[in-house]
């Protein structure tokens, strides 16, 4: 019997040795580096780890209490090496790269995120945060929840779109003084508008600067702005006054500028994409019923 009972004992500290190990295996420093990336680690549970972040980190408002580590594409070595994290977060838009391979000789372990706007690459992304903050589950639940909200989003759509067709949109990212970009293929601008409901008018890929001619050229029924530097009036009209021609259009004719805050888009799909989504499809179809988050007809 005592034989037994040592060995039960035996195994039950072997196994509390293991797990002991495993958590403190976990990094327990943090710094991120691009906003959604930032944020997930936040919903994910890991707002307490964090010791830095980057510029284009703001949401939620306490990470701007936390030290900077400067833009995500500008990282300096010295500013993160002085946090002593265990692990830096962010995507593959992270650089330079000598920066990053002395931040790696350093010893710092380096996770780089794909920014792609899908789900399939957001999943990815959430279950490697999840499995750094040891919470799988807790991954697991956010993106039921968030595929859950944007099925919602596209049923408000589809049913909008009964009764009025897809407007025509531009989306312009910049800053007041210069020349917009507009978004094209494959950015998380045209990902979002064409989930919002709207159709994105440009073809080409990225972000491209566009010119007064191309602007009257497209006749936009809707103007999305991403300014970063001024919000809501403030940017409509530094906007309008840079680009006289966008005075012309059917958006600014009809008073159809909508603002969107341009942290939404850097780091891939974020927590915050939805919300902004659904503040979009609102500018879009104005006379449509507001989407809420549990329809009438849901239980």
């Amino acid at each position: 019997m005592r034989l037994v009972v040592g060995l039960a004992s035996l195994c039950a500290g072997i196994l509390f040795s293991h797990q002991a190990a495993a958590a403190e295996a976990l990094p327990q420093r943090w710094v991120s580096a691009g906003g959604s990336v930032s944020e997930w680690v936040v919903v994910l549970g890991g707002q307490a780890k964090l010791v830095g972040v980057d510029t284009t980190s703001q949401h939620p408002e306490a990470l701007k209490n936390l030290p900077s580590i400067g833009y995500q594409r500008q990282l300096a070595a010295e500013g993160i090496l002085s946090l002593r994290p265990d692990v830096l977060v962010g995507t593959e838009e992270m650089g330079p790269p000598p920066v990053l391979a002395q931040i790696t000789a350093a010893g710092v372990r380096i996770e780089r995120l794909a920014s792609t706007p899908d789900l399939a690459t957001l999943e990815k992304n959430l279950k490697l945060i999840g499995t750094l903050l040891g919470d799988e589950a807790r991954a697991d639940q956010a993106l039921a929840d968030y595929r859950q909200r944007l099925q919602r989003q596209a049923d408000w759509v589809a049913q909008a779109q009964q009764v009025q067709k897809a407007p025509r949109v531009l989306f312009l990212l910049g800053h007041s003084g210069s020349t917009p970009m507009a978004g094209g293929k494959d950015t998380a601008a045209a990902w979002l508008i064409e989930r919002a409901g709207g159709q994105n008018l440009t073809d080409h890929q990225g972000y491209k600067a566009i010119s007064n001619e191309a602007l009257a050229a497209l006749d936009p029924d809707v103007v999305v702005i991403a300014d970063r530097r001024l919000e809501g009036d403030a940017a409509r009209e530094a906007l309008l006054k840079q680009n006289p021609a966008l005075a012309a259009t059917r958006a600014a004719r009809e008073g159809r500028l909508l603002s969107l805050d341009p942290t939404l888009l850097v780091g891939g799909l974020g927590p915050r994409l939805p919300d902004g989504m659904a503040a979009l499809s609102a500018g879009f179809y104005p006379s449509a019923p507001a989407l809420t988050e549990k329809s009438p007809s849901q239980p």
